[in-house]
């Protein structure tokens, strides 16, 4: 049993609270983790503002790196001081989605300990969830090993952390959801975390054309510098007139990178005949999207869901770090702010904001 401090959600909505939580020794098939590094992610402010319902209490993080401090039983994937990086698309490798190359659709109970079992964090006796069965905004993780992946230890750790949901969910979902080709049009509607990345996903795919839609003036500046095109300020036009207008009848493949009922409707609407809209942000629980039915079948368009990039993290990452490591992937300027443990919740104020791109937890060691 070791002993760290933790960012501990006990209320939907709620405050973060910084505790001392216990965190058992690894069992058979996990992995002790030292934090070195935590990004703050929107989906983490969603069960702080009670959008979706957590089970409590919780310990919120996801997006998460660091160096592996011991190993249980049967772990031969990983050794004390590796560096690795967490992926909430956490796989069992025996389901129907695992055996069928699609992981990041894996909900298998497997990964975790079993009910009746010791949990593996707790405070006060009282069992502590995981936020995507990680729970990266602590000083140490207890998670299964097929919720990490091993990385290049020259990749620096602070923008390793970034990889495991924003990058690989906003590049992911234009290589593996919907599969940019060269020469294409896309549309980015919100430039946060995860649309820079789906623009400079886009880039990298070899799209002739990446126009950024956003509210505010410095994430359209900040998405030119990820490679976009043209941009479009949705505070001064209507969005979809724009973008049907600078591409003469609408883009080949639109990304929703939001959240929001209103932009999902409106990244299908940018759309030329054939095109494709894929939603990457967390639409609110029980909310509808409403398309004109004649687009699905007359135009042919497209509307679909990307979860997590529909990655293969134990293979995608690796490669994104040697996009970084070769000067093709730019995670440096993703990070907005470095921040304490202690700063989390002033972090995602900043967030809710949208003042920053991403701030970063970082841990002794970084």
């Amino acid at each position: 049993m070791t002993r760290a401090r933790a960012a501990v959600l006990r209320d939907s909505p709620g405050r973060l609270e910084i505790e001392e939580i216990d965190i058992d020794l690894p069992d058979s098939k996990e992995v002790l983790v030292r934090t070195v590094a935590s990004g703050l992610c929107h989906s983490d402010l969603h069960f702080i503002e009670g959008k979706y319902t957590p089970q409590l209490p919780l310990v919120v993080g996801h997006e998460v790196a660091g160096v592996v401090e011991a190993v249980g039983s049967d772990v031969d994937y990983v050794k004390p001081g590796d560096h690795v990086v967490g992926c909430l698309s956490v796989f069992c490798g025996e389901c129907a989605y695992c055996v069928t190359g699609r992981p990041y659709l894996c909900r298998s109970i497997s990964v975790k300990r079993a009910p009746g079992s010791k949990p593996r964090l707790s405070s006060g006796g009282v069992e502590l969830h995981q936020n995507g069965q990680l729970g990266g905004f602590a000083e140490m993780l207890l998670v299964h090993e097929h919720a990490i992946v091993r990385i290049d230890p020259e990749m620096p750790l602070d923008r390793a952390a970034l990889l495991g949901c924003g990058t690989i969910t906003g590049v992911g979902a234009v290589f593996n959801t919907a599969k940019v080709t060269p020469g294409a049009t896309v549309a980015v509607i919100g430039c946060g975390g995860v649309g820079l990345n789906v623009v400079q996903g886009a880039v990298i795919a070899g799209a002739s054309r990446v126009i950024a839609v956003d509210l505010l003036a410095s994430k359209l500046e900040l998405a030119r510098r990820f490679g976009a095109t043209e941009t479009v300020d949705a505070s001064q036009v209507n969005a979809v007139d724009a973008v049907r207008e600078i591409t003469d009848g609408g883009v080949e493949f639109a990304f929703e990178a939001i959240g929001l009922k209103t932009t999902a409707e409106q990244a299908f609407e940018m759309l030329a005949r054939g095109g494709t809209a894929t939603v990457i942000g967390l639409i609110p629980a029980g909310e509808r999207v409403s398309l004109l039915a004649s687009d699905l079948w007359v135009a042919e368009k497209r509307l679909q869901g990307s979860s997590m990039g529909s990655n293969r993290f134990r293979y995608d990452i690796p490669r994104l770090v040697d996009l970084y490591l070769g000067g093709r992937l730019n995670l440096d300027d993703l990070i907005s702010a470095r921040i304490t443990l202690d700063e989390v919740n002033d972090g995602f104020s900043r967030l809710k904001a949208g003042a920053v791109a991403r701030s970063v937890i970082e841990f002794d060691g970084c």
